[in-house]
C-alpha cells in the first residue's frame, strides 16, 4: 500500500502528525479575523472519534464468508477506523459532516482486492445479494463521489482498491505504461522517473489521490497545457462491471466505432471500477522552469493567455490569479516575512510602473528539453509584453511550486477557528468567460453576504484561471466566510447553489475537473438534457442491472 491510512486524519486532510505552524501564530488569526470582519475567530475544533456514533454493521455473516472467500477474511475489514475513513471524501461538505461527528454514510465493510478478477468476483456477489458498492481510491474527491451512501439497498461496501499498485508495464519504445488503478500519484511518478519517463499529472492532491480516481473524475493537472488531462493520456482500461469486464483496445487511434475507454473516463464509478490502465507517458523534461509575471487587471492576464494559447504557445502552466487572490496571497506571505526596506522599494517601483492598483500575479512553466523550454518562455515573454506585463523572475514561480500541495492542509486550521472555506470550478469558452467569471463572483459574494452570522462580517472570494485551451478556460474560485454555527451546512447551500445558477445561466459547465458526486447531482439535467440522461442511464442498465454501483452519484 503507497500510504499509510493510519498516519492519515480521518476528518481532514494529509497526514494527522503534521506540525500545523499556523495554529501556533496568533497573528495570523488577528489578521484573518480583521479581513473577514470579525471581532475574533472562535475555537471550534471537530469531535474526536471516539465520540462519534458509528451504525451497526449491516453485513450478515454469511455476506461476510462468501466475500472472505473471494479476497480472503483479512480483506474483509469493518472496525471503526476503516468504516470511519471510508465514509465520505474530502468536500467542504464533508467535512462539516465529519468534525460534527456525522458518519451516517459509513460502509458496512472494506473489501480489499488484490487483483482485477477479484473485483470482478466482489461486484458478482454484491449484484446477486444486493448490496451497494462504492469504489475508492484516495477518497479526496471534492463533490461527494466516493460518499458511502447505501441509497435503497440494505447493505453498502466500499470497494477499495489501494492494494492494487502495481506497475505492469512500461514500454520505453512506445512511450507507454500499464498500470493499476490503485496506484497513489508519487508512487505512480517514482516508478515512472525510474525509466526517464513521467505522466505529468500532478493535481493539488496529487499526494493522497490515485490513477483511478484521476481516470473516473475526469482529473486534470496543475501542467495539463504539456502533459494533458486524462482524456489525453488515457489510452485503455480495464473496467470491472457486475456482468463481467469491459476493456478498449490499447491502440493510438481507431475509427472502429465509439470507443469504450470513453466511457470509463469521468464515470465516477457508476459503470464499474477502474482495475488497471494504460497510460501515454512521456520523456522526463530536462528543463523544469516556472516563473511570475504581473498583469495590470485581469482581464489583460487573461487575454496574453488566450493569445499564447491560440498561438499554440508550448508552455507547461498558464495559472492567473485575479486581484483579491494576489491581493489576499501577498498579505499572507507578508505575514511569515516583516515588510523591510526591500519591499518599500520595490513598492514605489510598482506604483511608477503603474502596477499600484490591482495587479494579477500570472504562474507559467516550462518544461521538456532545454530549447523547447527556451522557446516557449521567449515566445509567452512576447506575447505577455504585449499586454503590459511586469516579468518578476523564477522567484515567485518557485515560491508557488514549493507550495503547490500545501492548500488543501489550510482548511483544517481555518474550520478549527469558525472559518468556512470552499471552492467551486468551472469552464467556458472565452468569449462567455469574463461574464461567468463576473457573474459567479458576484453571486458568491451576495450569497455569503445573506447568509453571515453578523451584519458587520464578510467573506472573502478569489479566482484564478486554472487550466486553458484555445477556445476557452476553466476558473476556480476560493472562498472564505465567518461560518453561521447553529446551521452551516444550510449556510454552505446556499452558497454553492448560488455559484452554480450562475455558472450555468452565463454558459459554464458544472465542473471542469473535480466531477459530479452528489453535489452537482441536481444540475444534471440542465447540463446534460433529458435525453442525455437517458442515454447515460442506459449504459448504467446495461452493466449494472441491479444499480448496485456507488448509488447517488452521476446519473439521478
Amino acid at each position: 500500500m503507497g500510504v499509510d491510512r493510519a498516519k492519515l486524519r480521518w476528518n481532514g486532510w494529509g497526514w494527522a502528525a503534521r506540525k500545523d505552524e499556523i495554529a501556533e501564530r496568533a497573528e495570523v488569526w488577528t489578521w484573518l479575523a480583521a479581513e473577514l470582519g470579525m471581532p475574533a475567530l472562535l475555537a471550534t475544533p471537530g469531535r474526536p472519534l471516539e465520540e462519534l456514533n458509528l451504525p451497526d454493521c449491516r453485513l450478515s455473516l454469511q455476506d461476510r464468508v462468501e466475500l472472505s472467500g473471494v479476497v480472503g477474511a483479512n480483506q474483509v475489514r469493518d472496525n471503526v477506523n476503516e468504516r470511519v475513513f471510508h465514509a465520505t471524501g474530502r468536500s467542504y461538505h464533508d467535512l462539516l459532516r465529519l468534525r460534527a461527528g456525522d458518519v451516517s454514510s459509513a460502509p458496512d465493510a472494506v473489501i480489499y482486492p488484490r487483483s482485477t478478477a477479484e473485483v470482478l468476483a466482489v461486484l458478482a456477489c454484491a449484484s446477486r445479494k444486493r448490496m451497494a458498492v462504492v469504489p475508492y481510491g484516495g477518497g479526496t474527491s471534492m463533490v461527494g463521489a466516493v460518499n458511502a451512501d447505501r441509497g435503497p439497498f440494505g447493505t453498502v461496501i466500499a470497494v477499495d482498491l489501494s492494494e492494487m499498485d502495481r506497475v505492469i508495464d512500461v514500454n520505453p519504445v512506445s512511450c507507454t505504461a500499464t498500470v493499476e488503478a490503485g496506484i497513489y500519484g508519487p508512487a505512480l511518478e517514482k516508478a515512472l522517473q525510474t525509466k526517464r519517463l513521467t505522466l505529468g499529472h500532478t493535481p493539488t492532491s496529487f499526494e493522497f489521490s490515485t490513477l483511478g480516481g484521476w481516470i473516473a473524475h475526469r482529473g486534470a493537472g496543475q501542467a495539463m497545457h504539456r502533459y494533458g488531462r486524462a482524456d489525453d493520456w488515457l489510452i485503455s482500461a480495464k473496467l470491472a462491471t457486475p456482468r463481467g469486464l469491459l476493456t478498449g483496445g490499447d491502440f493510438p487511434a481507431t475509427s472502429a466505432g465509439p470507443r469504450l475507454t470513453d466511457l470509463v473516463i469521468g464515470s465516477e464509478g457508476v459503470f464499474g471500477i477502474v482495475t488497471e490502465a494504460t497510460l501515454r507517458v512521456r520523456p522526463l523534461p530536462e528543463v523544469s522552469e516556472y516563473r511570475g509575471y504581473l498583469f495590470r487587471d485581469f482581464e489583460s492576464g487573461a487575454a496574453a493567455i488566450r493569445t499564447a494559447m491560440q498561438a499554440g504557445c508550448a508552455c507547461a502552466m498558464l495559472r492567473l490569479s485575479d486581484a483579491e487572490e494576489t491581493r489576499f496571497q501577498r498579505a499572507f506571505a507578508r505575514l511569515n516575512k516583516p515588510f523591510g526596506a526591500i519591499d518599500h522599494v520595490t513598492q514605489r517601483y510598482l506604483k511608477l510602473r503603474g502596477f499600484a492598483g490591482n495587479p494579477c500575479l500570472l504562474i507559467a512553466g516550462f518544461e521538456g528539453d532545454s530549447q523547447t523550454a527556451s522557446l516557449a518562455r521567449q515566445r509567452f515573454g512576447e506575447i505577455a509584453g504585449r499586454f503590459g506585463v511586469l516579468a518578476l523572475g523564477r522567484g515567485a514561480g518557485e515560491d508557488w511550486r514549493k507550495a503547490r500541495f500545501q492548500g488543501p492542509y489550510l482548511r483544517d486550521p481555518l474550520l478549527d477557528r469558525g472559518v468556512g472555506v470552499d471552492i467551486i470550478e468551472t469552464a467556458a469558452s472565452w468569449s462567455r468567460l469574463d461574464a461567468v467569471y463576473k457573474a459567479t463572483r458576484t453571486a458568491l459574494e451576495e450569497a455569503i453576504r445573506e447568509a453571515l452570522p453578523r451584519q458587520d462580517a464578510c467573506g472573502i472570494v478569489m479566482c484564478h484561471i486554472s487550466h486553458a485551451y484555445t477556445d476557452g478556460a476553466s476558473l476556480y474560485f476560493t472562498f472564505l466566510f465567518p461560518r453561521r454555527l447553529d446551521g452551516d451546512i444550510e449556510q454552505w447551500r446556499r452558497v454553492k447553489a448560488a455559484a452554480t445558477e450562475a455558472i450555468l445561466n452565463n454558459g459554464g459547465t458544472l465542473s471542469h475537473h473535480h466531477g459530479v458526486g452528489t453535489e452537482h447531482l441536481p444540475w444534471m439535467e440542465r447540463e446534460k438534457g433529458a435525453l442525455g440522461l437517458e442515454v447515460l442511464q442506459a449504459i448504467k442498465s446495461a452493466v449494472d442491472p441491479e444499480g448496485i454501483l456507488n448509488p447517488g452519484k452521476l446519473v439521478p
